[in-house]
């Protein structure tokens, strides 16, 4: 099986690597140890270190948006996927998040990255809000300070009890409603 991995198991690894210890730890040494495998499985499939750095950059940015996005899109019985956005950026595990932001202060290419998603993500947001109609200058604003309060919480290391976020993010949801 070991000579067998794609370059998703890779990128996978990777994500996983990056979460737990940082970008620091994104070689091809430690990485192909964690799998098993010779280093030439990794070098199969990248050119070298930094084109691996690139895959995963767009790895994340699929698993941390697209993916998201294409999920909320196919959830039908949901009229309103704001709350349901919502609940899963405030739910889910946030130390990629903040692994890749830290990454991006050190890192053209990673702050590029995050910049774009940044983008997306906005853009996705206001565009749930503009769909009941309200106006593009509200829903943008109100789109950038739910991305805010979600960048300050994924960056926050001071986790709150579960029925706490569950208060904060209901508030969120109705500072914000349409």
């Amino acid at each position: 099986m070991a000579d067998q991995l794609s370059a998703k198991d890779w990128l996978d690894q990777g994500l996983r690597t990056l979460a737990r210890s940082g970008f620091t730890a994104l070689k091809a040494e430690p990485l192909a140890k964690a799998m098993g495998v010779s280093r030439g499985s990794f070098y199969w499939h990248f050119a070298d270190v930094g084109a691996y750095h690139a895959a995963i950059l767009k790895h994340w940015r699929n698993v941390a948006a697209e993916q998201i996005i294409a999920d909320l899109e196919r959830s039908s019985d949901h009229d309103d996927p704001l709350p349901l956005l919502l609940r899963r950026a405030f739910g889910g595990r946030l130390a990629l998040e903040r692994a890749v932001r830290t990454w991006a202060t050190f890192d053209p290419a990673a702050r590029a990255a995050v910049q774009a998603i940044d983008r997306r993500r906005l853009s996705y947001v206001e565009s749930l809000l503009r769909a009941p109609g309200l106006a593009a200058e509200v829903a943008r604003a109100r789109a950038q300070i739910l991305y805010w309060a979600f960048v300050g919480f994924a960056l926050s290391d001071k986790p709150l009890p579960q029925a706490k976020q569950t208060a904060v993010l209901d508030e969120l949801l109705r500072i914000t409603s349409r």
